[in-house]
């Protein structure tokens, strides 16, 4: 990998008996995004609170672009941009205003910010709303300002918080497309997400967090070929759990069950899919492996709770 611009080495956090952080590294470079993905409680969010400053680690080091943190930790801040999970636009202020006074925290003179104001306004679609105030727009307005103030300093490296929970399909993609486009400028991102479909869209390297613990780190395809077998044969419908402990699970590697669901997990789907037209009642659906398959292999189907 080409040289890092953030660099976090031995990351370790506790709270009392209960360690959320445990010897995490990782690195990014320039114009790449690093996702950063685990079930709820993995400690994604306490990792970036640690490379934000917010949290101090108990163990470990963080540097970016040649600043060490806590100590530079406001000249580092200077050259972030952050757009967190909770909404934190000032309802008070227009859109046009909430990107002048978030300017004003880096000290950055009105002049500088009001030029900046319309190219960010026009990148985040919404110079049509440059008056209007955030009570107005709708949600994935919302999560586009947030960008677009957490780009008003021109940072180098921007760290995202699960950026499009909550919006709708179309909302989504507008954000990724403008995430792609900060790519493409050189941009580095540090990203954490539910969405193993924004993850595999948007992510140069993956880093799999379970119980605090780095499990996995790669590229996406590498990942996936590494801990998974290349073809998917899901089942369901009346009667196809029964299929998981019958003679079909010889034909394939691996089986598993979710639900009313059966996974066929397997090197060569041909044979399985012959057996499978005798259920004619049963739906199926043939598929490459992807990264929800890996994610739930890795850290486990059941159901875990915000921690």
């Amino acid at each position: 990998m080409q040289s890092a611009i953030f660099s976090a080495q031995g990351l370790c956090k506790r709270y009392g008996d209960n360690t959320v952080v445990n010897d995490v590294s990782f690195e990014i470079a320039a114009g790449e995004c690093l996702g950063v993905i685990g079930p709820n409680g993995a400690g994604k969010t306490t990792t970036i609170r640690m490379c934000l400053g917010l949290t101090a680690p108990d163990a470990g080091s963080i540097t970016a672009l040649g600043l060490q943190m806590p100590r530079d930790a406001l000249a580092i801040k200077a050259q972030l941009g952050v757009v967190s999970q909770i909404d934190t636009l000032d309802p008070d202020f227009t859109c046009a205003e909430n990107l002048l006074v978030y300017g004003r925290y880096f000290g950055m003179k009105d002049k500088q910010i009001k030029a900046r104001i319309p190219q960010l306004l026009e990148f985040a679609s919404l110079s049509h709303k440059a008056d209007a105030k955030p009570g107005e727009l709708s949600g994935g307005m919302k999560r586009r300002l947030s960008l677009a103030r957490a780009l008003v300093n021109d940072p180098k490296l921007l760290l995202l918080d699960e950026p499009t929970t909550g919006l709708d399909p179309q909302a989504r993609h507008l954000m990724w497309e403008r995430l792609q486009l900060l790519l493409q400028q050189g941009k580095s991102i540090l990203l954490t997400t539910h969405f193993m479909d924004e993850a595999e869209r948007l992510c140069s390297r993956l880093l799999v967090l379970d119980h605090g613990k780095k499990i996995a780190e790669g590229t996406p395809r590498t990942l996936i070929s590494q801990h998974l077998e290349p073809d998917v044969v899901e089942v369901f419908g009346v009667g196809a759990l029964a299929l998981s402990e019958g003679p079909l699970r010889a034909l394939a590697s691996r089986v598993e069950v979710s639900g009313e669901t059966v996974f066929f997990y397997t090197s060569n789907a041909s044979a399985l899919l012959q057996a499978l037209s005798a259920h004619g009642h049963l739906r199926t659906l043939h598929r490459p492996a992807n990264l929800e398959d890996l994610f739930l292999k890795l850290t486990g189907r059941q159901i875990r709770e915000d921690a």
